[in-house]
C-alpha cells in the first residue's frame, strides 16, 4: 500500500514512517523542516528513515502544490503541525500550520479514488487543563495550540460528515522516547543533567499529573488503525497510557537511571499548560484492541541511551539553547 505521512521527519512521524516501511508498504513523507527547533535534528531523523526506504519530499502544506506528491496515495497519516506552547509562536503561526495546512492537504487528497483512510493526528491539549475524559466529552482547550488542533480535527471530520470522506482522528497523550523534540520535558532534562546545567522547570509543575506514553505504544495504536480502517471512519480515539505519574516522579526516574540529580531553574507558570492528563482509552480498547505495553522506566532508559549516542556524542546538543 502507498502511505503518506506528513511531518515525516519529526519525532512521531519518523517512527511511524519507519514502522510502515518495515511492514513492506511504500511510504512517502512530507516535511518542511520548520525551524521551530534545529532542522539538523530533523535531517538526522530523515537520514535514518530514508535509509530504510522512506522517500521524503521537502514541501510546505500551505504554499506548495501537493498534487504530484499525493497521487495514488491509499492511506494518509497527518502529523505535520505547529506544536507546543512556546511563547515565541504566534497565533497566526498556529492557524497557518495547524488549520490552513490541514485544509490544503484535505483538498489535495479528497478526490483520490483509492483512499482508504485519512488519519488526523490530534492531541490531548484539545481537552484543556484536565485531559482525562472520553472522546464524547466537550473539549475545553486553553491554548492556541489546543484550539487550532481542535479546529483542524473538526475540519477533517466535517469532510467526512458532508462528503463521506474516509477520515478519523487520534488524540495522542504526552509521547516520549528516542527522537523526542528537544524542547520536551525529558529530552531537556537529560541534556541538563549531562551538561551539569540547571533544568528550566515551570512553577508548580512538579505536581502536574501526566500519562506519558512510550512512542512504541503510540505506533502500535497507529498500526491498529491501519489494519482496521473500516472500524475507525468518522471516529475519534484517544491513544495513550492510562497510567499517570507526577512530573516530580518522572524526573526521579531519570535521575535514578543517570545516577545524578537534576538542578532546577524555576520559571513562571506557562500559560495554557495542562494540569492533569490521563488517557481514557476505553473506546480504543473495545473497538481496536489497543493495550499499552511499555513502562515509563523502560522507554526512558531507551531514550537516554539514544540521546547519549545520537545527540550528545555527536555534539548536536550544542544546537539547543
Amino acid at each position: 500500500m502507498k502511505v503518506l505521512v506528513t511531518g515525516a521527519a519529526g519525532f512521531i512521524g519518523s517512527h511511524l514512517s519507519e514502522a510502515l516501511s518495515e511492514m513492506g508498504h511504500t511510504v512517502i513523507g512530507i516535511d518542511n523542516f520548520n525551524p521551530y527547533y534545529p532542522p539538523e535534528l530533523k535531517h538526522l531523523n530523515a537520514e535514518e528513515i530514508t535509509a530504510k526506504g522512506v522517500k521524503i519530499f521537502e514541501a510546505d502544506l500551505v504554499t506548495d502544490d501537493l498534487s504530484d506528491i499525493v497521487s495514488d496515495v491509499e492511506f494518509v497519516y497527518h502529523l505535520a503541525a505547529q506544536p507546543g506552547l512556546s511563547a515565541k509562536t504566534t497565533y497566526e503561526q498556529y492557524v497557518r500550520n495547524n488549520l490552513t495546512a490541514t485544509y490544503n492537504l484535505l483538498e489535495a487528497v479528497r478526490n483520490l479514488t483509492n483512499l482508504k483512510c485519512f488519519v488526523n493526528v490530534a492531541t490531548s491539549s484539545i481537552y484543556g487543563k484536565f485531559a482525562c475524559d472520553a472522546e464524547d466529552v466537550a473539549p475545553k482547550p486553553t491554548s492556541y495550540y489546543g484550539v487550532t488542533k481542535l479546529a483542524a480535527e473538526q475540519l477533517v471530520l466535517a469532510y467526512h460528515r458532508e462528503q463521506g470522506f474516509p477520515a478519523c482522528s487520534l488524540r495522542i497523550f504526552s509521547v516520549l522516547g528516542p527522537r523526542e523534540r528537544p524542547e520536551k520535558l525529558y529530552t531537556k532534562l537529560i541534556r541538563s543533567i549531562l551538561m551539569n546545567e540547571p533544568f528550566p522547570l515551570f512553577e508548580d509543575s512538579l505536581n502536574h499529573l501526566r500519562s506519558y506514553t512510550p512512542i512504541s505504544d503510540i505506533i502500535a495504536g497507529f498500526k491498529l488503525v491501519f489494519n482496521q480502517p473500516k472500524k475507525v471512519i468518522g471516529e475519534i480515539f484517544n491513544i495513550g497510557s492510562d497510567k499517570e505519574i507526577t512530573t516530580k516522579d518522572g524526573i526521579a526516574i531519570v535521575e535514578k537511571i543517570m545516577g545524578k540529580k537534576a538542578r532546577f531553574d524555576i520559571k513562571p507558570k506557562r500559560p495554557g499548560d495542562q494540569l492533569h492528563t490521563r488517557a481514557n482509552i476505553n473506546k480504543v480498547r473495545q473497538i481496536l484492541g489497543y493495550e499499552p505495553q511499555i513502562s515509563l522506566e523502560e522507554v526512558l532508559r531507551t531514550q537516554i541511551t539514544w540521546y547519549k549516542e545520537k545527540i550528545f556524542s555527536q555534539g548536536l546538543h550544542k544546537l539547543i539553547q
